[in-house]
């Protein structure tokens, strides 16, 4: 015969208890399958901050200036918001790059290309290293004039368009995007033809304001091995977009103000429209009003030195002897420069100069 015990009975009612205690638990908050039950509905969403809450919380707003102290989360966000000189020929470089890519490109893919500019900006060098997009192709190349290096960004989406413009893909198809994998040796070869005409092309840019020349250096897909610059430098980045009708990508050029410094005061230059460089108006000008300007030639027969103390004693009547006979050669002079050498003779009643030779005149320095 078979019972159970007041302990038994007591632990098998503390258990029903406690189970119905975990379900009520349970229906108080919401964990169910009712999704039309109360306390779902009764569920607020979180509040999103505004950009004020958050400049508030990361000190943006006005705050003490810099020269009153700050707390230490103020002058860590601080650091990196450093302001560099703004050049503006350089922009109007990069405007000339564009004009001049649209039509290279079109030769070069034989397709409908477009080249737009998205922004050009200034930030620290190893900030962009970090924030560099992978699988990437970084190309690293040489301002031979300059003696310093600059760096190219090819990201994958151009990649894979050029590779598939240039071996014949369809129009309207978009480029397949292989990823986890190494870059073959034909993308490799064509993607470094691109970089050979945007260097050409940005060798061109820079030709109304100084000669440069830009030689590829190397191609690297890992951005710790296309350093070429203190990782706290500050650099130039312009990102250009380049569509060929579906297909297209990014291409990014980063030049350091340690590259740029040898024509840092052109760059600071203002111009005024797409002209820049030398007035061709000035020159004809110019040249125009040097043929009709008077130039004074002086005859000379001869040149003696002559101790100061003889010169003080002449008085009229003195006789100075020439080293000169009446054959004798004379020379034609402008200023101190010596032109012709002629001979002394007479036409119609009047002194006149045969000239005789050119004697060699000096060269003028090129500016």
């Amino acid at each position: 015969m078979s019972g159970t015990t007041p302990e038994a009975e007591m632990s098998e009612e503390d258990l029903a208890a406690a189970w119905g205690a975990e379900t009520m638990a349970d229906d108080a908050s919401g964990d169910t399958d009712d999704f039309d039950s109360p306390a779902v509905a009764s569920v607020e969403p979180a509040r999103v901050l505004n950009q004020a809450e958050i400049d508030s919380l990361l000190g943006f707003d006005n705050g003490p200036g810099d020269g009153e102290n700050r707390t230490g989360m103020q002058k860590i966000i601080s650091s990196g918001l450093v302001s560099y000189e703004r050049l503006p020929m350089l922009e109007i470089v990069f405007d000339r790059l564009v004009r001049i890519m649209s039509t290279s490109l079109r030769n070069f893919t034989s397709d409908n290309v477009e080249v737009s500019i998205d922004n050009i900006l200034s930030l620290r060098f190893g900030d962009y290293l970090n924030s560099i997009p992978l699988p990437a192709m970084l190309a690293v190349f040489k301002a031979e004039e300059w003696d310093n290096y600059g760096l190219m960004v090819v990201d994958s989406a151009l990649i894979y368009s050029i590779v598939d413009v240039l071996l014949g893909g369809r129009r309207g198809t978009a480029a397949m995007r292989i990823e986890g994998r190494p870059y073959t040796t034909i993308e490799r070869t064509l993607v470094e033809r691109l970089i050979q005409v945007v260097l050409s092309d940005l060798s061109a840019s820079f030709d109304p304001l100084c000669p440069i020349t830009f030689r590829f250096e190397r191609l690297e897909v890992n951005p710790r091995f296309a350093t070429i610059s203190r990782l706290s430098n500050a650099a130039v980045l312009a990102r250009l977009r380049i569509d060929m009708e579906d297909r297209g990508g990014r291409l990014e050029l980063m030049l350091p103000y340690a590259t740029l410094e040898p024509v840092r005061e052109l760059l600071l230059q203002q111009f005024m429209g797409e002209k820049f460089g030398r007035d061709s108006i000035w020159e004809v000008h110019l040249a125009e009003e040097l043929w009709n300007t008077d130039v004074d030639i002086e005859v000379v027969l001869d040149e003696q030195v002559m101790p100061l103390s003889d010169v003080l004693a002449l008085k009229p009547g003195s006789q100075i002897l020439l080293n000169a006979q009446p054959h004798s050669p004379v020379s034609l002079r402008c200023g101190s420069t010596v032109l012709f050498e002629g001979k002394v003779g007479r036409h119609k009643n009047r002194l006149a100069v045969r000239i005789e030779r050119a004697t060699g005149r000096p060269q003028v320095p090129q500016p």
